[in-house]
């Protein structure tokens, strides 16, 4: 049929016509998901693990302002570097080398359960955050009031389990020590704190630190207990305080505790032997002896 013949290369024109305006659309579409935002877990996770060492347009703290981090290096050496900071420096590689050395020496620490799809997500943020006029993570809303030494006080409280922090976390004795705590000082797990201030540049890294501590040890125990910002004050101005002293770290007091601990069973088993001086000790051998004596005295 003539018909026919004529309508099928409309069909067809017609169907390719659909198929181009349905492939166009999905490249549009595709387009606004890549734009999407970050998902809440993705924030949750950079505020939890970053965010104590990084902002997104708000200056350093310990770590580089991340705002347009992507325009300074490549995505895949980013994510690399941030699965494995450490290996990354030793292995002499140039950026990590400059950012080693404008850390003062300090490697990034290696965030806990991060893997190359979590690393990725962190990069999309930032990208999302960078492109903003403020990011949420340009820093931190803490007071910028003087310290006093009333913080200072309370700090050492914080510090030695004297006053219990308000979310309920530990005390930061039991694991950290610093100058003149007295006793025996302080805990030896994690590292000793009297040059944290200055080691960490002041306040305002110190402060971001408290507030997420990003290490190993301390994220999962404080993800629960966060410290109100009175409390990061206090602990501020009670490591100012330390770092003030001149001390590089506390002097080690491992013998002395060993010595303490060795005097003070001796003295407990002695104390003991008094108590249970008249305690039933035998029976034939006060019987023998007694025996031997009467012999002796005929």
């Amino acid at each position: 049929m003539i018909w026919g013949r004529d309508t099928e290369p409309r069909s067809s024109i017609l169907f390719a016509h659909r198929q181009i305006i349905l492939i166009a659309a999905l490249i549009v579409g595709g387009g606004q998901a890549l734009g999407q935002a970050p998902s809440e877990d993705s924030y949750d996770y950079f505020r939890l693990n970053c965010s104590s060492c990084h902002t997104i347009g708000g200056g350093d703290l310990v770590g580089p302002d991340l705002k347009g981090v992507l325009d300074r290096q490549e995505r895949d050496w980013l994510i690399d570097f941030m699965l494995d900071p450490a290996g990354t420096i030793d292995g002499g590689d140039a950026y990590a080398q400059e950012i080693f050395r404008a850390a003062k020496g300090q490697y990034m620490t290696k965030i806990p359960s991060l893997d190359r799809a979590k690393a990725g997500a962190m990069m999309d943020l930032i990208t999302h955050e960078s492109g903003l006029e403020k990011s949420v993570f340009a820093g931190m809303q803490l007071s910028d009031r003087p310290l006093t030494r009333d913080d200072e006080k309370l700090g050492r409280k914080l510090f030695l389990g004297q006053a219990e922090f308000a979310a309920g976390g530990p005390a930061c004795n039991s694991c950290h020590t610093l100058v003149d705590l007295g006793g025996f000082g302080g805990g030896r797990l994690g590292p000793d704190l009297t040059s944290a201030y200055s080691r960490l540049d002041g306040r305002k890294a110190l402060s971001a630190w408290l507030s997420a501590p990003p290490s190993e040890v301390m994220s999962p125990v404080f993800a629960d207990h966060p410290l109100e910002g009175d409390e990061v004050l206090a602990l501020v101005a009670f490591l100012k305080h330390a770092a003030a002293s001149g001390e590089m770290e506390a002097e080690s007091l491992t013998m002395d505790f060993l010595l303490a601990s060795f005097a003070g069973a001796a003295l407990v088993l002695i104390l003991l032997d008094l108590a249970w001086r008249k305690r039933y000790r035998a029976t034939r051998r006060p019987l023998l002896n007694r025996t031997r004596a009467g012999k002796a005295t005929r």
